[in-house]
């Protein structure tokens, strides 16, 4: 038996930016009856509160759901409302946000929480251009904002969206910003009048949860009579998929304890990672074997030397770009060296009072799983 080739029916039209004209006449509604049926329920999702859904969507962005829930939940026991962020150090801040990354998300919101309290009594406007002018509000994060909490009838795009509508439209490429005026082309085309935050994290779910980028689950999907990758069999196609280059890098860290203390030092304000605290240490240069890595580094980063240095584990962190393997010894000095603002001699128990980047976590984990006895 031949099985018959599938076809998408477009029994009405809407002109875009293609040669073939498609139907989006009903998508809104079909994707909003699955959307109710079967979203995913997320704490951000049980609120109207602006600023709730506001830090949400901050830390949904370059991060997963799951890792994120349990993220957002402690956030709003710590911060509940924009005063108590604005109020707090960013010390504070970075440690709150400690895990999910992309630290400069959390910088942007403190500040951004600091300038709202100032200037319009701790409330977010409903007002776009507003919004703009607060760090860290691109055009994503003010269409979702301003969609979800306000219902504003404006469109978002992330890479959820991106992919579905690229499929939609059958757009070949990559997923990337040069098709998204294409996409908003539509987009302001099948926005409902209203429900619009509603319809937007629909488009949303449906890429998270069907619209796969490798392997789209078509068959469960609510829109797929309106899809004309899925009716010329190329869905799989669409985007383009880009393999990533990832940087890898060797580095050396040094554990250094006296008197049951260990020094931590502050990164600087700028660059990745910045104003968070860490062990010292750094890349290892070519040639160079790890132990002697070390001699160097403590040397240019403290003008120390070392009496004694033992291995101790080893770990490793990915980053958007690079994946940083480090070689963790435990180290004493042969002098002593004193502290400062961004130098601190801590007890274990003094780890939790600063924010690490999550590599730094895991040697922290360690040497509290290993106890006080472990550096005699």
């Amino acid at each position: 038996m031949i099985a018959r080739r599938r076809h998408c029916v477009w029994p009405f039209f809407l002109k875009v930016d293609m040669t073939s004209p498609v139907d989006l006449t009903s998508f809104s509604r079909h994707l909003l009856r699955w959307y109710h049926r079967h979203k995913r329920d997320l704490p951000w999702r049980k609120t109207n509160d602006p600023y709730k859904i506001w830090v949400s969507e901050i830390m949904l962005q370059q991060t997963t759901v799951a890792a994120v829930i349990p993220r957002f939940e402690r956030w709003i026991r710590v911060f509940p409302d924009m005063d108590s962020l604005a109020r707090a150090s960013q010390q504070r801040v970075l440690k709150e946000w400690q895990g999910l990354g992309y630290y400069n998300r959390a910088r942007n919101l403190h500040a951004a929480a600091q300038r709202l309290c100032r200037d319009y009594a701790a409330r977010l406007p409903n007002d776009p251009a507003v919004l703009k002018s607060l760090p860290g509000f691109g055009p994503y994060t003010i269409g979702a904002v301003l969609s979800i909490a306000f219902d504003r009838r404006i469109a978002i795009i992330d890479a959820n969206v991106r992919r579905v509508i690229m499929r939609i439209l059958a757009l070949p490429g990559r997923a990337d910003p040069s098709q998204d005026k294409k996409i908003y082309a539509v987009l302001d085309e099948i926005l409902p009048r209203r429900s619009v935050g509603n319809f937007n994290q629909a488009l949303m779910e449906l890429g998270a949860l069907v619209c796969d980028q490798r392997k789209p689950l078509c068959l469960r999907c609510p829109v797929r009579a309106y899809c004309r990758a899925y009716g010329l069999d190329i869905q799989e196609t669409i985007p383009q998929q880009v393999k990533k280059t990832i940087q890898e890098i060797q580095a050396v860290v040094g554990v250094i304890h006296h008197g049951g203390k260990f020094l931590i030092q502050k990164r600087s304000s700028q660059g990745l990672l910045a104003d968070l605290w860490e062990f010292p240490g750094g890349k290892i240069e070519a040639g160079e074997t790890p132990r002697q890595a070390l001699k160097r580094e403590i040397a240019e980063e403290l003008g120390a030397e070392l009496s004694r240095a033992r291995h101790y584990m080893k770990t490793h962190h990915s980053y958007t770009e690079y994946k940083v393997y480090l070689d963790v010894w435990l180290c004493e000095l042969a002098g002593p060296i004193k502290a400062g603002n961004n130098r601190k001699w801590v007890s274990p128990r003094q780890f939790g009072r600063f924010p690490f980047p999550s590599g730094s976590v895991k040697i922290i984990e360690r040497i509290l799983a290993d106890g006080p006895d472990s550096f005699d």
